[in-house]
């Protein structure tokens, strides 16, 4: 599935790098990856400070830096493909990547913190109403959920910076709140490219395969979800919230099962998806089992395998294989780019379970291999995203 950009035989114009949203969101979201776990383990050990409480500025940064702009990417390319109608680029563009990273800048020092929050809120409602209106003219029903969800992520945000800010304690909701927000864009948007993805994947490889999609558990799936978080953010690790969350999982691993992603391990490209969905029900069991079993499981063992777990292995996945279809490359993964994933595979089981043996070293390693992984990914998709497509087409 490529998603086109412009009509075709359209002559591109202006720096490659804004004649597509993906272009500047994926390279931002790489390299902030990269760049802010060993920043935050640097933090954690004396070495300097952020402008704001370092275990704030993490959260922050992983959900609303990192996750942000991928879904600025994946938006911004996904809703021309959608609507037929031309693709935000140019100057608008550069004023969206601007914000983020000015708000980047801002949180580490660089700006007053109350512009840099400013910038940093402004960024997802200034991308809806760029993408609304072409929604709106297509009657794309379907596709309005996602100013929905952009709109409870940025409430969370600003939930979150109103704790950075020293105004309220409410950055624990607006922490928990986009984790959840991004997770229902994963169960959403997985739903919709996986299946599809792994049969004609497949199908090209030789491999006769037949994805299922019950629409009775897409629906159930994506409803226990939001009951999961709607409870968890209502009496958080309480036993209701953990049942549901529980519920939730099963329903996900059952939905993950009928895509077939056992059968995918010659296709790089595909298999990551599926490990990447994969952590959306081991984490919710393990936010399950924290409210069932305290002192056992931690809520902070969980929100790790939903964050660096399935959100970084999606992200990964979903930039990569994006980034090349829209940059006129084939969909072949270079060598370095499955070391990525890898990578960024081991760092997360590291995270989530190495701590139980050794909770320093495990962060230490876990972060280094995270991080890796995402610096191989910007190295290697750097020239698809700043140099124009090698099919000589738009976008």
């Amino acid at each position: 599935m490529l998603i086109q950009i412009e009509q075709p035989g359209k002559a591109a114009g202006g720096l490659p790098v804004l004649r597509a949203g993906f272009r500047p969101f994926f390279l931002l979201a790489g390299l902030q990856a990269a760049l802010m776990v060993p920043l935050w383990l640097l933090f954690m050990s004396g070495g300097g400070a952020p402008a704001v409480t370092p275990l704030l500025w993490h959260g922050h940064e992983m959900l609303f830096g990192f996750g942000t702009a991928a879904v600025c990417g994946f938006l911004l390319t996904a809703v021309p493909n959608w609507t037929g109608a031309p693709g935000v680029k140019g100057t608008k563009l550069a004023a969206l990547a601007g914000l983020w990273i000015a708000a980047r800048i801002g949180f580490l020092g660089g700006l007053p913190l109350w512009l840099a929050a400013l910038c940093d809120i402004l960024l997802l409602p200034a991308l809806g109403g760029l993408l609304a209106l072409p929604l709106i003219r297509a009657g794309k029903v379907r596709n309005m959920m996602f100013l929905f969800l952009l709109s409870l992520l940025t409430l969370c945000d600003g939930l979150l910076l109103s704790e950075m800010l020293g105004v309220s304690q409410l950055g624990r909701t607006g922490l928990y709140g986009g984790i959840f927000m991004l997770i229902m864009m994963i169960g959403v948007i997985g739903g919709r490219i996986i299946p599809g993805f792994t049969q004609n994947g497949l199908r090209m490889k030789g491999i006769s395969v037949q994805t299922v999609s019950r629409p009775w558990l897409e629906k159930a799936s994506l409803a226990a979800l939001a009951l999961s978080a709607a409870s968890w953010l209502a009496l958080p690790s309480s036993v209701p919230a953990g049942s549901l969350c529980l519920l939730a999982a099963v329903l996900h691993l059952v939905r993950l099962t009928g895509w077939k992603g056992w059968k995918t391990g010659p296709v790089p490209l595909l298999w990551i998806l599926h490990i990447g969905y994969l952590w959306v029900p081991v984490g919710l069991a393990l936010l399950g089992l924290s409210a069932l079993m305290p002192g056992i499981i931690t809520p902070q063992t969980a929100v790790h395998a939903l964050t660096a777990g399935a959100i970084g292995s999606m992200i990964i996945g979903v930039m990569s294989r994006a980034a090349l279809g829209h940059g006129g490359r084939p969909l072949e993964p270079a060598k370095a780019t499955v070391a990525a994933y890898v990578l960024v595979q081991l760092g997360a089981f590291v995270r989530v379970f190495g701590v139980l043996a050794d909770a320093h070293s495990a962060l230490l390693l876990s972060g280094a291999l995270w991080s890796l992984g995402f610096a191989v990914f910007a190295v290697v998709y750097a020239p698809v995203c700043l140099l124009p497509r090698q099919d000589g087409k738009p976008g």
